[in-house]
């Protein structure tokens, strides 16, 4: 995918995510996702748990990383608007696809727990003022990251975590 690594280059992590939202609205952006999402299983079909290679998720996992995502990042919103800079705890994103098993998730529970995180994620968002966007928490890998960078990198995390689950099925010789 070429993106840089969150944890030997957090800036430029954050700088690609970024740069998948562009200068896009990302309460927007992010209301986007849930039928994108729906459309990639359903474009799927059989292939939904199909991995590309060995080593590369399948666009179910992809999908599955987008929802724990949501799921993480609902906390820090929270934490960052409610607490004076509150540790932001990273964590590894393949323990949570291997370990929680992402492949065999049910992509329509999936989906209903996305939905509603999400709805309530753009609510906060929206009610927030610019004081309550300008907070921040402390990340311990990249540093100072106040509630409305935290919710525009979730925004490009959508679409480039999208566009890997569609390559996922779209490749001509997967791998089980």
């Amino acid at each position: 995918m070429g993106t840089p690594d969150p944890v030997t280059d957090p800036q430029g992590y954050q700088r690609a995510l970024l740069s998948y939202l562009g200068g896009d609205d990302p309460a927007v952006a992010q209301a986007a996702t849930p039928a994108a999402l729906r459309e990639i299983v359903t474009d799927a079909g059989g292939a939904l748990r199909t991995r590309p290679a060995v080593g590369e998720w399948s666009s179910l996992e992809a999908i599955a990383h987008i929802v724990h995502a949501e799921i993480v990042y609902s906390a820090r919103y929270r934490w960052i608007i409610a607490h004076d800079g509150p540790p932001l705890v990273p964590y590894d994103q393949d323990p949570w696809v291997d370990r929680l098993h992402a492949n065999e998730d049910d992509s329509d529970v999936l989906l209903i727990v996305f939905d509603a995180l999400r709805r309530s994620n753009i609510d906060l968002w929206t009610r927030a003022s610019d004081e309550e966007r300008a907070r921040v928490g402390m990340h311990d890998e990249r540093g100072p990251e106040s509630f409305d960078l935290s919710f525009r990198l979730i925004a490009g995390h959508d679409r480039l975590h999208g566009e890997q689950a569609r390559r996922a099925f779209s490749v001509q010789s997967p791998v089980a």
